[in-house]
């Protein structure tokens, strides 16, 4: 009678009349499906599959990837932007013929963010100055120390090469007490994005089992077989069912199905899935609503965490890629020039708050007008724009304290040319 219809003989336990329905082999072979995602395979590839992982290495290697990084030269009046030396073109257009900086950038931090590390090989011609950089897989290398040196030994197919520490830029997401090797943040927290892999996996099998969950079958079944081949048909009848839009399932006498464990809902698994949210932004020091959760978001806090992520999250990556970039690139003896990452852009604000910044920083002789122009992209305004202004009814304390502040006369006007003002 349906929906037990007879199938061919399988090599598994449920298909042997040998095996006892007690036997857990049985029941694995049913139910292996539901129940093996604790053993979830946690790689850098899977990982990109949750898509909290996908959003934070995007979103903090973009971030990365889009900052201006600028060469400056020190003077005696402080430092000034260096556009014409070969190193700006290199780090701020493109290390070699091939890449831009925006995607070497990128391609470097979503190394560090998911292998734990990345590398960049710099060419140098026979006098020693920087022509070019060459990202390297970081898969393809391994790091050791020898008589005291940490070198590169680097295979790409047959090819073998070993660098020294000076001729790679090295940017690893966190060093060992050994201080070679490196962590690889999804390996070692494997937990939190296993877990979030098995709730998407699960959430899979549910929908695509029509939203049924497990299943267990009550009624008279005389041999495994016969309880292999029922529940076959019941997972048969189950798809059938949800592909013709049919809410109702007939079962022959004497038979019952009931569900096995509990549904999604009483798992609490929406909430499940956005706690793993959290969890990944507490991995990669990202607040959460940069990862599109604005469960708790508020038009304050989000705003908040917003110079969060500025000042504690990006901050020490752009120290550790302007650090390492001046040791590799630059002369040691000479630090007369250096690089540095440009993130006001990221802290402008609204227009109006950028306006009322830049006026009072004028007003107050703390920048130049042309200083404040260039911030919004203006073009120069004349000879006048590049001086220190300050209002005229500021005076130090001493000298206020003394009286009013005598203000200059103002400039006699010639009888004759205001006559000529008027009657024009």
């Amino acid at each position: 009678m349906w929906p037990f219809s007879r199938a061919e003989k399988r090599a598994d336990a449920a298909e042997n009349p040998q095996v006892p329905l007690s036997d857990v082999r049985v029941w694995r072979s049913l139910f292996g499906e539901w129940n093996g995602v604790a053993g979830v395979e946690v790689t850098p590839e899977t990982a990109l599959t949750v898509p909290a992982v996908w959003c934070a290495v995007n979103f903090l290697a973009g971030t990365i990837a889009s900052l201006p990084l600028q060469v400056f030269a020190k003077t005696d009046k402080g430092r000034e932007s260096n556009d014409k030396d070969q190193l700006y073109g290199i780090l701020h257009d493109a290390p070699n013929e091939e890449w831009t900086s925006f995607a070497w950038r990128k391609y470097s931090m979503v190394n560090t963010l998911i292998h734990g590390r990345s590398l960049t090989f710099i060419e140098r011609n026979k006098a020693g100055r920087v022509m070019n950089l060459w990202p390297l897989d970081p898969l393809k290398c391994m790091i050791e120390r020898r008589e005291g040196r940490k070198r590169y030994v680097y295979e790409d197919g047959g090819r073998k090469v070993v660098y020294a520490a000076s001729e790679i830029l090295d940017i690893p997401f966190m060093l060992k007490a050994d201080g070679v090797s490196h962590v690889n943040p999804i390996d070692k927290l494997s937990g939190a994005v296993g877990l979030a892999l098995a709730l998407e996996q699960y959430a899979q099998k549910f929908f695509l089992n029509g939203g049924v969950p497990p299943l267990a079958l009550y009624g008279p079944m005389k041999s495994p077989a016969s309880a292999g081949r029922a529940a076959t048909d019941i997972a048969q009848a189950v798809r059938d069912a949800n592909s013709e839009r049919r809410n109702v399932l007939i079962m022959p006498d004497g038979h019952e199905l009931k569900p096995v464990g509990v549904d999604p809902a009483d798992s609490q698994m929406v909430e499940a899935r956005r706690m793993q949210i959290e969890e990944i932004a507490r991995v990669f020091d990202i607040p959460p609503v940069f990862l599109q959760d604005l469960t708790h978001g508020t038009f304050s806090n989000t705003e908040q965490q917003d110079l969060h992520y500025v000042k504690h999250t990006l901050t020490q990556w752009t120290k550790a890629w302007e650090q390492e970039l001046n040791l590799k690139l630059f002369s040691a003896r000479n630090r007369t020039k250096y690089c540095e990452f440009n993130v006001d852009g990221l802290l402008r604000g609204d227009f109006k708050t950028r306006m009322d910044g830049l006026a009072r920083g004028v007003q107050g002789g703390i920048i130049k007008p042309s200083e404040a122009r260039s911030f919004e992209n203006y073009p120069d305004a004349g000879p006048d724009a590049d001086k220190l202004w300050m209002q005229g009814a500021m005076a130090p304390m001493d000298v206020l304290a003394k009286g009013p502040v005598k203000q200059p006369a103002p400039a006699p006007v010639n009888d004759n040319n205001e006559d000529e003002a008027n009657a024009a």
